[in-house]
């Protein structure tokens, strides 16, 4: 098996709030269906679904990896949800991340790695 795109379906509390949430941080949204939309940021992509449970939408995890961390930053400061939270950037060994909690309870690790010597 030769696997080419692995695609998560990201639980939606409240629809049109999810999808104006990644929207804001600059994904492109494209009708699937009435239970569904497909966001796209460059060449990554997910489904988010008109479907939501409380237990599995606060366990579900997202990493985002991202060239500029500090651009990142500037793109989720702007947004103007109340649902959500972030935690500023944090410095790790293998990199910075931003934890940022989407308006359904899922969480987004948003991701810089160090440049590799």
């Amino acid at each position: 098996m030769k696997a080419t795109h692995i695609r998560a379906f990201v639980p939606c509390k409240d629809y049109q709030v999810s999808q104006a949430f990644y929207q804001a941080l600059g994904f492109r949204l494209e009708f699937v269906s009435d239970e569904m939309m497909l966001a796209e940021l460059g060449q990554c992509s997910l489904f988010l679904q008109r479907y939501y449970q409380t237990q599995w939408a606060d366990n579900f995890m997202l990493q985002i990896m991202v060239d500029d961390i500090q651009d990142a930053l500037e793109t989720i400061t702007s947004i103007r949800i109340p649902q959500i939270r972030y935690e500023g950037i944090r410095h790790e060994r293998w990199g910075k991340v931003i934890y940022l909690w989407g308006p359904s309870g899922e969480l987004l690790h948003i991701t810089q790695l160090n440049p590799i010597d």
